[in-house]
């Protein structure tokens, strides 16, 4: 297969992109929801 740069410029644009998907869904999973409220409130909590 003879990748040229644009080619390869697409599949950069495409792999950035599922990672930014991948990062947001992530980041939003229900399972992760207590973990991100205990974290936020980590600095209320010290001195």
């Amino acid at each position: 297969m003879d990748l040229d740069v644009t080619t390869m410029r697409i599949l950069a644009t495409l792999a950035s992109f599922a990672a930014f998907l991948g990062i947001a869904g992530w980041a939003y999973a229900r399972g992760n929801r207590g973990r991100f409220e205990q974290d936020a409130r980590i600095p209320f909590e010290q001195d």
